[in-house]
């Protein structure tokens, strides 16, 4: 009898090996293939950060920087750009419009965010033109150079980096993350990425796919350019809390694969990195700025009167000394203004306002 209890006792102990040498497997086979799946993730993102970067010839750094910042050690600021690149804009312009321009300024001891819309019909100065215009003709004049010039010149501080993205890349990293959750504030049939009436909204919380969102992102026909710069803070926040989300992890792998050919940025990859640091306890503080003005409607001898929105000088200036102080610069007075000092008059000008929208 205490032989055959030994031998049950022994039978027993030996099943709890094995099963405990099968866990141990499974254990050991799933970090390899963690492991594996973080490698080959990692050298996907490097290869998609290749091909996206884009150095700014004889720019090094911002000529409003003593010496160069590096995001692991400084606090930083990044000029996001949406490119509207469809066939219809790219046979009328060489380099397209910026449809949203949206600049963040990175706080690295408070690891906080402050992001600012500027409504692409602000009336501003544009440096390589040497005359004021919509901001978002910036980018049809002079490119990704342009539009990083005209607001420095705008806002008086330093863009260290810059994020270029055309639509195509909004629609895809929207999919990959399997959509967003945004307040849509009204029902309205809206344009498609191919400027076609075949996206409708529908009032509400609405869980949206990309095409979805990049028609609320654009849409203006119901409120106001400054109504629209919010909803696209709105929609960029919404993404990051989707992409910083643990459940989102595994689809990382697309949403690189989307962003790669469709982007271009002056962030090396380990720059990149570099911004972990803002969302290691989840989606990171961000605070939204707008930017305070009136509807004007110029009047011009030669062709017929354009709108814009007026910024508000005293808005702006306080708008530059948030942004300045985030970035840790000295907030003396800035001699730029918005106004049209020393700035060509428009009639002197066969260009300015030629871009109507």
């Amino acid at each position: 009898m205490k032989r055959k209890e030994y031998k049950k006792v022994k039978k027993s102990t030996s099943g709890k090996r094995l099963a405990l040498k099968v866990s141990l497997l499974v254990l050991l086979s799933a970090f390899l293939f963690v492991v594996a799946w973080g490698v080959t993730l990692q050298k996907k993102a490097e290869s998609a950060a290749d091909r996206a970067y884009e150095k700014i010839e004889n720019r090094p750094k911002s000529e409003l920087r003593e010496v160069a910042v590096e995001p692991v050690n400084d606090s930083v600021s990044i000029l996001f750009i949406g490119v509207d690149e469809s066939e219809t804009r790219k046979a009328n312009e060489e380099n397209g419009r910026s449809d949203a321009i949206l600049v963040a300024t990175l706080n690295k001891q408070q690891k906080t965010v402050k992001l600012l819309s500027i409504p692409r019909d602000s009336y501003v100065y544009i440096p390589n033109k040497g005359y004021s215009d919509k901001i978002n003709h910036a980018h049809a004049f002079g490119g990704t150079i342009g539009t990083i010039d005209t607001v420095e010149n705008l806002l008086d501080i330093p863009i260290d980096y810059y994020v270029k993205m055309n639509f195509n890349a909004f629609i895809d990293v929207v999919d990959e993350l399997g959509g967003i959750e945004v307040e849509v504030p009204y029902d309205r049939l809206e344009k498609d990425e191919f400027d076609r009436n075949t996206i409708q909204l529908i009032k509400g919380l609405q869980h949206l796919d990309g095409r979805h969102a990049l028609a609320l992102a654009r849409t203006r026909k119901l409120d106001s350019d400054v109504e629209r710069g919010k909803r696209q803070q709105m929609i960029m926040q919404a993404i990051m809390k989707e992409a910083t989300s643990l459940s989102s992890v595994t689809k990382y792998g697309g949403v690189i694969d989307a962003i790669g050919d469709n982007m271009k940025t002056n962030m090396k990859y380990d720059e990149m990195k570099s911004f972990i640091d803002y969302i290691k306890g989840g989606k990171p503080q961000i605070e939204t700025l707008n930017l305070e003005g009136s509807d004007w409607w110029k009047e011009y001898e030669t062709k017929p009167r354009v709108y814009y929105w007026k910024l508000d000088d005293k808005d702006l200036e306080r708008v530059k000394v948030e942004m300045k102080t985030h970035l840790e610069i000295p907030t003396t007075s800035s001699s730029l203004t918005n106004d049209d000092t020393n700035v060509v008059d428009s009639d002197e000008s066969a260009n300015e306002g030629s871009l109507n929208n």
